[in-house]
C-alpha cells in the first residue's frame, strides 16, 4: 500500500528532536490542554506485546504542579536519610511550577505473563511518540528519571500499585528559538548487516 506521507518530513522530525530542559521554557506560557491530549493520544498508539498498553499517565498543570513539587520534595526529605541534599530538595520544589505541564510516566502491570522488560519497552515507545509529537507542535520537553522516580513510596501518589513502576516524568513547555544541533556517531559503527 503506497504511503501518503513524506518520508523526508519524518526524517527531519526525528533528527531535529532534542531534549529541552526547564530553564529553556517560556515561564508562564501554558500549552492548551487540547494539545496535551493530542500528545497523549499519539503516545497511546505505541506498540505493545499482546496489546497490553501498559502506559499510564498522570498530568499535572496549574496548581497541580505545586502539588507535585511539594509531594516529591517532602518525600525526598523523608526518605533520603543522611544522603539528603538541600539543593536537590530545593530543585524538586521549584522546577515543576516552571513547566506548562508535567506528565508522570507509569507502567501498569496487567499482563503478568509478559516479561517486565517488554512492558518497559512499550512505555518507552509511548514516550518517544509523546516526544516526537511535542516537537512537531513546536514544544519543548524531556524525559527525566530523577526526583522520586525510583522511590517505592511514591507509587501510590501516581495511582500505581506495588507491582507497577514509576518510570519518570515528561516535562513540557514552550520554548523560544531553535535548539542546538544534535550529534550522533555513524549508524554503520553500531550495525552488523547479515545477508545471504
Amino acid at each position: 500500500m503506497p504511503s501518503s506521507f513524506d518520508p523526508q518530513q519524518l526524517n527531519d522530525l526525528i533528527r531535529t528532536r532534542r531534549s529541552v530542559f526547564v530553564p529553556q521554557f517560556v515561564r508562564g506560557k501554558v500549552i492548551p490542554d487540547a494539545i496535551v491530549w493530542q500528545l497523549l493520544e499519539n503516545a497511546n498508539w505505541a506498540p505493545s506485546h499482546k496489546k497490553s498498553e501498559p502506559w499510564r499517565f498522570t498530568v499535572f498543570t496549574g496548581a497541580g504542579l505545586v502539588q507535585l513539587a511539594e509531594f516529591q520534595a517532602e518525600l525526598y526529605k523523608q526518605t533520603s536519610g543522611p544522603q539528603f541534599k538541600q539543593w536537590r530538595y530545593d530543585k524538586l520544589r521549584t522546577l515543576p511550577p516552571q513547566c506548562s505541564h508535567v506528565i508522570a510516566l507509569g507502567l501498569k502491570r496487567t499482563a503478568f505473563d509478559l516479561p517486565e522488560m517488554e512492558e518497559i519497552a512499550a512505555v518507552a515507545c509511548a514516550v518517544q511518540n509523546l516526544h516526537l509529537s511535542a516537537h512537531a507542535y513546536g514544544l519543548g520537553g524531556f524525559w527525566s528519571t530523577g526526583g522520586v522516580t525510583y522511590t517505592e513510596e511514591a507509587k501510590a501518589f501516581f495511582g500505581l500499585g506495588p507491582a507497577d513502576r514509576l518510570l519518570g516524568f515528561f516535562q513540557l513547555g514552550y520554548v523560544e528559538g531553535p535548539g542546538a544541533p544534535g550529534e550522533r556517531g555513524p549508524v554503520q559503527e553500531k550495525t552488523r548487516w547479515v545477508a545471504g
